[in-house]
């Protein structure tokens, strides 16, 4: 987390003049030893202090505002944000229950706070990309101008999801070292090192922790505009177990389709369509949902489906009906530099 924003408690006014020089910003928060935010200071607050004629040598949080607009961990609606950019409020405090500073966000860049850990699945060969894989992993492979992670890394941090949890094997030292230096959204980046594969979701029992109640899991060669917010409000609306993102495929008939049981005839329907919906990749579950991935084993996402749905868990199917691929081979690949000049991710 930055401190460019952040001033002691003991700071002078003109500490604070100094502070947001450096920060080009408009705003600071005032912290104690503890990291416990006191207040918030912007350039106007100064100016108007000035004014009134204060000095520069006095402490800065006498001319701050005790009562500070924050946003509770874990806790945000969307309706706060939308208030809060309405009265044009851009960076804002995230505190815990001891109003301790989590983090510090930028509103006007993000959709949305939602309370979900992000794993992305990243540790496969990409055989059917050779020779494109044979130095580089999959995820790094360019779109344009960008790797195709870092679409979904983007597209995460724009809906307030700042813990993002990589799972990486093949070449996964690449993957770590492109995010050392390429972290614009201040994620909270951790990686997952698999010794052997373990499937699309064995690797999760790796984790010690997680920060929210609900995981969101994907495939990190997905390019998509899906609103994860609107993902996430239908699991909740429904109640649901977990959810499967899914991608519906229509099927036209051109013919007249007879339907028998038993070899008699149960029905005629004249040129039928039938739907049928593929894995997208992309998961939310309950974090009690994991207690049923084995330990140290080769388990994926569908498996662990199977095991919810013998248990009588309620899944909740999620259709996409915005842009969605799987670039998975060379065709992907091409149609996804292609497509990129004409879509918004």
């Amino acid at each position: 987390m930055s401190n460019q924003f952040l001033i002691h408690h003991n700071s002078t006014i003109k500490e604070a003049l100094v502070q947001l020089d450096k920060s080009l910003g408009k705003s600071l928060f005032i912290v104690d030893d503890t990291n416990k935010v006191l207040a918030s200071l912007s350039d106007g607050d100064i100016r108007r202090a000035l004014i009134k004629g204060h000095s520069i040598t006095e402490p800065a949080i006498d001319i701050a505002h005790k009562t500070f607009k924050f946003i509770q961990q874990n806790t945000t609606k969307k309706e706060e944000l939308e208030q809060f950019k309405a009265n044009k409020i851009t960076l804002m405090p995230i505190l815990n229950s001891k109003m301790e500073l989590v983090k510090i966000v930028d509103i006007s860049k993000i959709k949305a706070m939602l309370p979900l850990d992000a794993v992305i699945m990243a540790g496969g060969k990409g055989v059917r990309l050779l020779p494109l894989t044979e130095q580089t992993p999959k995820p790094l492979l360019k779109v344009r101008d960008k790797p195709i992670i870092e679409y979904n890394t983007d597209r995460l941090a724009s809906y307030g999801i700042r813990n993002i949890t990589i799972t990486v094997n093949y070449l996964g030292e690449q993957i770590v070292d492109y995010f050392k230096d390429n972290n614009k959204h201040q994620i909270d980046f951790n990686y997952i090192k698999e010794d052997r594969p373990l499937g699309t979701i064995g690797s999760l029992k790796l984790i010690e922790n997680f920060n929210n109640d609900y995981i969101l899991l994907m495939n990190s060669d997905l390019l998509t505009n899906a609103d994860f917010e609107d993902i996430f409000n239908n699991f909740l609306i429904k109640e649901g177990d977990a959810l499967v993102a899914t991608i519906p495929y229509k099927v036209n008939i051109p013919y007249g389709v007879v339907e028998t049981k038993a070899g008699y005839v149960t029905n005629i329907k004249e040129k039928p369509s039938y739907t049928y919906y593929s894995n997208a990749g992309i998961y939310i579950f309950k974090k009690e949902c994991l207690d049923f991935v084995p330990e140290n084993e080769f388990f994926n996402a569908t498996d662990l489906i199977d095991v919810l749905l013998k248990k009588g868990k309620k899944i909740i199917n999620y259709p996409i009906l915005t842009y969605w691929l799987d670039i998975g081979k060379h065709e992907d690949f091409e149609k996804a530099q292609e497509d990129i000049k004409h879509i918004k991710l």
